[in-house]
């Protein structure tokens, strides 16, 4: 019911146009993501360095 009103609002076309472009807006959003939590890695790798540890009795 709801989806047959919303076809006639919007028509066919429109539906299919808005669909594309969210589609396209959530596939930016997670490749922004992914870039992101890549530089981050990167930076904690290059950044951090480990120390030895000596056991004292």
């Amino acid at each position: 019911m709801v989806a047959a009103l919303v076809v006639l609002l919007f028509g066919t076309k429109k539906l299919r146009t808005l669909g594309g472009d969210l589609g396209t807006a959530i596939k930016g959003f997670k490749k922004a993501m992914n870039d992101e939590d890549a530089g981050v890695k990167k930076d904690v790798d290059g950044s951090v360095q480990a120390e030895k540890l000596s056991h004292k009795e």
